[in-house]
């Protein structure tokens, strides 16, 4: 028994009465052409009658006849069974009146893109000083978009691509000037707090500014602050794509001709040292002096702890030694 036997054998029996064309399609994927199927049909109402024919392919009666008549009176021309468009030869068209039209444009053309709800309000009070019925919102937003009344568009603010290289590595550099950055956020009774943090991945030289916002100026003072404390000359800053280090803060180290390394989207790893040190950083200082953060000591605090994390604290990458050492 052939594969395509045994295929007809276990179709057959899930197929309701009168599903014959859905079986033809399954055996014989040509019958999937109209023109095909309908030729099929007509010739198997030639040969055993319209009961037959309905019975064998479920079409309606009247289809059946009204391909019959196209087909006999073309003379048996298969190209008359080619589906006729459905969309009707007269459609309806809305009616308006033109001094309700041209009150929506003045309006449109005084008031910018005011919303066709608002519209509404003001056209119910000038269609009743004119005798005449108003329009509901909807369609004042159809002659909106039928008449193009859209006189004043928004401006579409484009982010500004900065064309930089990326990093799809952790990098692996043994000469100092290589500096990773990142914001931290701490929440604290219902407030969030941001730290923006900076360290050079050979040295392990560690500096953090709390700042009222991520934005590109207080990235920009964080990494002045930390300039000001590294003996040594920054090459490199790499960072991730927070809108924090793009603007004022990319400029700056266009000034300074220092290269500016963006991470690719979703890769911590990349940012390797500077997230390892967020977690120190967390872990050392912020889970216990947290509450401290609103008093006028705590940027003190914190210059204590940076100070001794850089020249007293052991790191195990430098073989048990402090950074400045």
């Amino acid at each position: 028994m052939s594969h395509q036997t045994d295929r007809v054998r276990y179709i057959v029996p899930w197929l309701s009465e009168g599903n014959y064309n859905t079986l033809m399609k399954l055996l014989s994927p040509e019958l999937g052409d109209p023109v095909v199927f309908r030729k099929r049909v007509l010739d198997h109402y030639y040969k055993y009658g319209y009961r037959s024919a309905l019975h064998a392919f479920g079409v309606g009666k009247s289809t059946l006849y009204d391909w019959k008549k196209v087909y006999e009176e073309s003379g048996h021309d298969s190209f008359s069974l080619v589906p006729k468009p459905t969309r009707p030869h007269h459609t309806r068209t809305m009616t308006t009146s033109p001094i309700l039209v041209e009150f929506i444009r003045q309006m449109r053309r005084e008031y910018g893109n005011i919303g066709r709800g608002k519209i509404k309000y003001f056209l119910d009070e000038y269609a009743r000083q004119e005798a005449v019925n108003s329009y509901g919102t909807t369609k004042i937003g159809l002659i909106i978009k039928r008449k193009g009344l859209f006189f004043k568009k928004p401006k579409k603010y484009q982010k500004k691509k900065i064309l930089s290289s990326r990093v799809k590595r952790s990098p692996k550099e043994t000469v100092p000037g290589y500096i990773e950055m990142d914001t931290v956020h701490l929440w604290v009774l219902g407030k969030r707090h941001y730290f923006v943090t900076a360290m050079d991945i050979v040295t392990k030289f560690a500096w953090v500014c709390l700042a009222k916002s991520p934005s590109s100026k207080a990235a920009t003072l964080a990494f002045q602050e930390f300039e000001s404390q590294y003996i040594h000359k920054v090459r490199v800053v790499q960072t991730d794509n927070g809108s924090e280090f793009l603007g004022e803060f990319h400029n700056h180290l266009e000034e300074e001709n220092v290269k500016h390394e963006f991470i690719y989207p979703r890769s911590p790893k990349v940012n390797g040292y500077i997230e390892r040190f967020n977690r120190t950083l967390k872990e050392e200082f912020l889970n216990i002096h947290e509450l401290d953060i609103e008093e006028d000591k705590f940027d003190q605090k914190l210059t204590q702890y940076l100070t001794w994390y850089n020249t007293k604290r052991p790191h195990q990458a430098l073989n048990m030694e402090p950074p400045t050492e």
